[in-house]
């Protein structure tokens, strides 16, 4: 039996599911920028009620670790693991971008897996993103990185498969990649903690668990504070 708590806040959208034994009983999401400080707290309280169960009752908190907004992770993390040291319960990070390839495997049937590609993208600022490329089966074929987006991204790729981007960088992709064929872009994917099922049942039945106190996001690359606007 595991009953596992949910945090996805690395992007716009701040989502809390929670799962048991792999299947989602309740999730709540909003997506509004500068919004995660004020409702995490709400919408975990607010699931655990809504299908009667108490904090005492969680078995681990899995987190959606990044790469993304460095504000939003800081937050879904700093509540991960106040809950994990007051229950004393174990911490389980997901990496977003493979969350996120669940969830669009998980919302689609593809007809030729051969020959399909899957991209998620996070937005970076400008013509940047977060991304990786996977199979149609969630298999990682490029590692995670920050990549500017030109008329000659994924040129070797694209010569023989189809490539599905998805995510909110993905827009980037349609001016320069967006004549192309091969290429499908789905900007209205958003992410949700409920994408965190499939892997957080794995991660817990294999006790891959990571040290509570010392656990940082993957962030990616540097944060770089920005002037306060006047």
């Amino acid at each position: 039996m595991s009953l596992i708590l949910q945090i996805e806040t690395a992007t716009t959208v701040c989502s809390i599911a929670l799962s048991e034994n792999g299947s989602v009983l309740a999730y709540k999401e909003v997506q509004q920028r500068n919004v995660h400080a004020e409702v995490i707290t709400v919408f975990i309280d607010q699931i655990l009620k809504s299908v009667d169960k108490q904090y005492h009752e969680l078995d681990a908190v899995a987190i959606s670790c990044g790469p993304g907004s460095y504000t939003g992770l800081r937050i879904g993390i700093s509540v991960a693991k106040g809950l994990c040291f007051a229950l004393d319960i174990p911490l389980i990070a997901i990496e977003t971008l493979e969350a996120m390839t669940d969830g669009i495997i998980a919302q689609n049937t593809f007809d030729d897996k051969g020959n399909i590609l899957l991209c998620p993208m996070i937005d970076a600022r400008r013509m940047e993103v977060f991304t990786a490329v996977f199979t149609a089966n969630g298999d990682r074929i490029r590692p995670t990185s920050a990549e500017i987006i030109d008329e000659n991204s994924f040129n070797d790729l694209l010569q023989t498969n189809k490539i599905i981007f998805f995510g909110d960088g993905a827009a980037k992709c349609s001016e320069v990649l967006g004549s192309n064929a091969n290429v499908q872009i789905i900007p209205a994917f958003l992410n949700s903690a409920c994408y965190l099922t499939k892997k957080a049942k794995e991660k817990y039945l294999a006790n891959d668990f990571k040290d509570t106190a010392y656990f940082e996001p993957y962030y990616l690359k540097d944060f770089i504070a920005g002037k306060k606007s006047v």
